[in-house]
């Protein structure tokens, strides 16, 4: 909320010693000649869970920005697999309820998070045009979209509400329900982004079922995540479940997986939004969700297109895992247990990127954006973690030696 601004005093008004005065949330200082402005804004945005999101008789793509005059619009951008798989039901859905729209397909993958691609999509609004503020812009796919699109409205007409709908297990409990968006520049991940929550994100597990079996595994590893910082329970979950769930794909085809899934996906994304929440802008930069997050990005980058984001952040946790482990932090019947559950979930635990000039190029990148410290999550035992500064480029080294023997011995490369 913003006050207005007043007049400035008069001489027989001013302080004494022309000191500032104001009403708190504006102030004016003779000393400086300075205006400080201050102003809130509060924040709200809803992930909703739904079944069969696009049967005739829900209305929550509808009722979102509903205008109370003339027909409904919508400007969808859907991913162009999913646009393949399920354009069809998508269609009929609006047609049903005689929608106005216009479905943009857009092939998303990491190689195409770019500028060019959200240019193309600003374009393809411009033509289409909509009311900025009764018609949010509607993205259907994976997190790469749901980041594109994310940027794309945080910027058109300075803010341009949006619905998320993700198609990926990483959209469901890591992409879809976080504030940041972003494309890749420079060679470096998600380098230019904002943070622009999404007016809803609509949760709908079913198109998981059209996924392959490695998008499952990759979606995993986030959830993975969450289990080894916070929730030992989620870990159990996933030692006992964790086959089922990457067979059924997490769709409840038997009476356990339904149990198991509703129960990983709950705990996965309500962890997530317990570490988001009181921390959405970043300003304090420990965040236990980071980990995984240290050496991925430039593993991944340099991966491209042979690593999934899930997989490289898996393989930065692999190694973290034997760092903490070698430091006491994690024994080894537990750092076992953990690499075993990566390979029961499909996910690698080594990759020949993770040599250490890349890692160490990683970690100094890591230190710029944490305000020159590491800030490092590791995990301590399962299910909780703490963070270090001290890490050395030798202390990687010799990590990398270990997990590469360990994964050699257990099959895992």
């Amino acid at each position: 909320m913003t006050t207005p601004l007043r007049h400035l005093p008069t001489d027989s008004t001013r302080t004494a010693s022309g000191g500032p005065v104001g009403n708190g949330l504006f102030t004016y200082s003779q000393q400086v000649e300075s205006w400080v402005i201050r102003a809130t804004k509060p924040v709200s945005y809803e992930i909703r869970i739904t079944d069969d999101l696009f049967n005739p008789k829900r209305r929550d793509l509808l009722e979102a920005g509903e205008r109370t005059t003339g027909p409904l619009r919508r400007f969808l951008v859907v991913d162009a697999k999913v646009n393949a798989l399920h354009g069809n039901r998508i269609r009929a859905y609006f047609d049903h309820h005689e929608v106005d729209y216009h479905l943009h397909s857009v092939p998303a993958e990491e190689t195409v998070k770019e500028f060019q691609t959200a240019a193309h999509i600003v374009r393809e609004i411009d033509e289409f045009g909509i009311d900025r503020r009764n018609e949010p812009v509607i993205v259907i796919g994976g997190g790469v979209l749901m980041d594109i699109v994310g940027l794309v409205t945080s910027l058109y007409r300075r803010g341009t509400p949006f619905i998320r709908v993700p198609t990926t297990l990483i959209g469901l409990v890591d992409a879809g329900v976080g504030v940041k968006t972003g494309i890749n520049f420079n060679g470096h991940k998600n380098r230019l982004g904002t943070y622009f929550p999404a007016e809803l994100t609509l949760l709908d597990r079913s198109f998981l079922s059209t996924l392959e079996h490695r998008h499952i595994s990759n979606g995993l590893a986030e959830i993975l995540k969450i289990a080894l910082i916070k929730d030992a329970a989620l870990f159990t979950l996933l030692e006992r479940h964790g086959d089922l769930l990457l067979e059924e794909k997490c769709q409840g085809l038997s009476s356990t997986g339904e149990l198991a899934a509703t129960e990983v996906l709950r705990r996965a994304i309500h962890g997530m939004l317990e570490e988001l929440q009181p921390n959405l802008w970043e300003a304090k930069l420990e965040r236990v969700v980071d980990y995984g997050h240290t050496f991925s990005p430039t593993v991944e980058m340099r991966a491209l297109p042979s690593l999934l984001h899930g997989e490289a952040v898996c393989v930065d946790m692999a190694l973290t895992t034997v760092l903490a482990a070698r430091r006491g932090l994690v024994t080894r019947a537990d750092r076992d247990r953990i690499l075993a559950l990566m390979s029961a979930l499909g996910l690698p635990c080594w990759d020949p990127l993770l040599a250490t000039p890349v890692l160490g190029e990683a970690l100094r990148d890591a230190v710029r954006h944490r305000d020159g410290q590491q800030r490092l999550p590791l995990p301590v035992g399962i299910g909780d973690a703490i963070f270090v500064n001290d890490v050395e480029e030798e202390e990687l080294e010799a990590s990398v030696k270990e997990l590469a023997e360990l994964a050699l011995v257990g099959g895992k490369r």
